[in-house]
This record gives C-alpha cells, sequence and structure tokens, in this order.
C-alpha cells in the first residue's frame, strides 16, 4: 500500500455525486487515495504516531463496494473501498485496525474519513430493499441506493441519540452510570435515542429520568459526534440534577450510578481508577471538559483533547 494521506480536511464535493460514472473514472486518477474498510477497520501505517494505510484504486481487489468521500486540499479524489467478502481487500503488512482503537489519536482528517467510511460502508453492505426484498443498485457515487424492484431510492440512515453529563446541585460532582452491557467495567454518561416526534431537550430530560432517577435542569448543548455504532449521530448536553437524592439505577440497562468527584475522573480519564469511556468518543469529552471545567488543567493534560 503506497499512497500518502490526504492534504488537509476533506471537502465531501456532494455536487460531484451527480456525475454518471464518476467512480469509474476517478479509480483511474493516478492521484485517487483509497481507505479500505473492513467492518469497522482499516489498514494501520507502520511508524510511531497512529496513521492509516492508504491505498492506489489498482491494489482493491475485485468485488469491494465502492464509494467517493470527497477531495484533499490539493483537489486529488478520496475515495472508499468497502469489503463485505471473506478474506482481504488489500495486504495490509501493518495489519488493520479498529475505529475504537485508533480513531482519537489520527490526524483530524484521516479521522473524520475513517468515521465516514465505515457508516458508509455499514450502508453499501445493505444490498436489499427494507420495502420489497428486491436487490438495490449503487446510485450517486456510494451515498444512495435504488431499488431495482419498486424503483425506491434509499439513503444511509443517520439515527440522532442524545448523551448527557449530569453534574450535582452544587457542581461538585458528576453522574455516571454503568450500563449492563459492560458488566459494571465501566461508567459513563447517560445517553438514549430520540424518539419519534420528540426534540432534542425533551430527549435529554426523558432519558435521564428513565435511566439514573433524576430530574434536571440547566440543560446545555456541547457538541455532536458522527458514531457508526450502528449509525448514530451522537448529541452532547450537560446539565444539572434537580435533587441528587432522586439519583438511582434503572435496574434494566443501568445497573449502577454513582456520584464522582472531579479527581476521581480526572484519575479515570488517566487510566486509574473508574473504568471511563475512550478518548475516541464524545463521552470522554463530556467528561474531560466537566472535570477540568475549573481550569486546574495542565497543558500535558488537555494534550490530544479533540
Amino acid at each position: 500500500m503506497s499512497r500518502p494521506a490526504p492534504v488537509g480536511a476533506i471537502d465531501r464535493s456532494a455536487a460531484e455525486r451527480e456525475e454518471p460514472g464518476l467512480i469509474d473514472r476517478l479509480r483511474a486518477d493516478a492521484d485517487a487515495r483509497v481507505l479500505v474498510v473492513v467492518a469497522d477497520t482499516a489498514p494501520q501505517a507502520g511508524g510511531e504516531l497512529p496513521a492509516l494505510a492508504w491505498a492506489a484504486p489498482e491494489e482493491v481487489a475485485d468485488g469491494a463496494a465502492w464509494a467517493f468521500l470527497g477531495r484533499d486540499g490539493t483537489g486529488a479524489p478520496v475515495l472508499l473501498a468497502s469489503w463485505h467478502a471473506d478474506g482481504e481487500p488489500v495486504v495490509a503488512p501493518h495489519g488493520w485496525a479498529p475505529l475504537r482503537g485508533i480513531g482519537a489519536d489520527l490526524p483530524p482528517a484521516e479521522a473524520d474519513a475513517f468515521v465516514a467510511g465505515v457508516s458508509l460502508g455499514r450502508f453499501l453492505g445493505e444490498r436489499f430493499c427494507p420495502a420489497c426484498g428486491s436487490a438495490t443498485e449503487i446510485t450517486l457515487a456510494g451515498w444512495a441506493q435504488r431499488c431495482t424492484g419498486c424503483g425506491r431510492e434509499l439513503f444511509p440512515r443517520t439515527d440522532p441519540a442524545v448523551i448527557v453529563a449530569v453534574e450535582s446541585e452544587d457542581g461538585e460532582r458528576l453522574l455516571l452510570g454503568a450500563n449492563a452491557a459492560w458488566g459494571g467495567r465501566m461508567h459513563s454518561a447517560f445517553a438514549g435515542f430520540v424518539e419519534a416526534g420528540e426534540s432534542l431537550e425533551s430527549a435529554v430530560h426523558r432519558e435521564i429520568r428513565e435511566e439514573a432517577g433524576v430530574r434536571v435542569t440547566d440543560v446545555r448543548y456541547a457538541g455532536s459526534q458522527g458514531w457508526p455504532y450502528p449509525r448514530s449521530l451522537m448529541l452532547g448536553f450537560h446539565a444539572r440534577a434537580v435533587a441528587d437524592g432522586e439519583a438511582h439505577a434503572d435496574g434494566t440497562e443501568i445497573v449502577d450510578v454513582r456520584w464522582f468527584t472531579r479527581g476521581e475522573i480526572r484519575e479515570g480519564l488517566e487510566g486509574r481508577g473508574v473504568g471511563l469511556p475512550g478518548r475516541v468518543s464524545i463521552a470522554h469529552r463530556l467528561l474531560r471538559e466537566w472535570a477540568y471545567a475549573d481550569g486546574a488543567a495542565s497543558h500535558g493534560e488537555r494534550a490530544g483533547e479533540r
């Protein structure tokens, strides 16, 4: 695998997707760079710092589903080759790495491309119409599919979800929950999908009440993150508990809730004490924002924050 990484942020260049034969033309472009994705993994480059290994189009085995991710800062095309068959689509001498494992340490442009590639790759692996069951064909350079039976046009699905860091009445502690799926090994902010017809604010209040038993106020938007597990847009918030004593786990999805001090959260972020979400997630960002809100973080402690 010999292609250099894209230069600068990738422009999705959505207008180009309409061009007939775009993928075939760009696969013949000598400057094209290809991100190869299998499930949520991609080839990693050798070297001291984490980086993705980018391929030339001719290096990818036949059978991949192709898409146009956009153009880099030099105007070079950036393509996705998503693999859904047995075997490996490309030689990866340094192995394959998952998004969760290296996403936080990649250069921003590579991390963004990786998230887009995993998300779009899952869509390209679903090749039957949900309405009539007929096979679909890929259109819009990988960003849509058309049913060959009923003609229905399909687009990648994105489900909005809220994730909330809840601080105590006095602002000195943070309420976190342990999900049953984690076996009690990790605590995190509370999250849930937005229901049909529901506003983000209503979803925040409902989810926190359902999972942690508390009413909240002072709900503040913090930022968002595309999260392809499976196809989410995570919308982060901070909020404050109305009454700390109301906190209790729902006993089904959340098996434990605890109030943590800033010191305990800082230790967890450093890999000591309580298990906390990894740096690739917006949950980690929410916890870090709260833990160092008093300005006590050193430059070194903030290094690498995204």
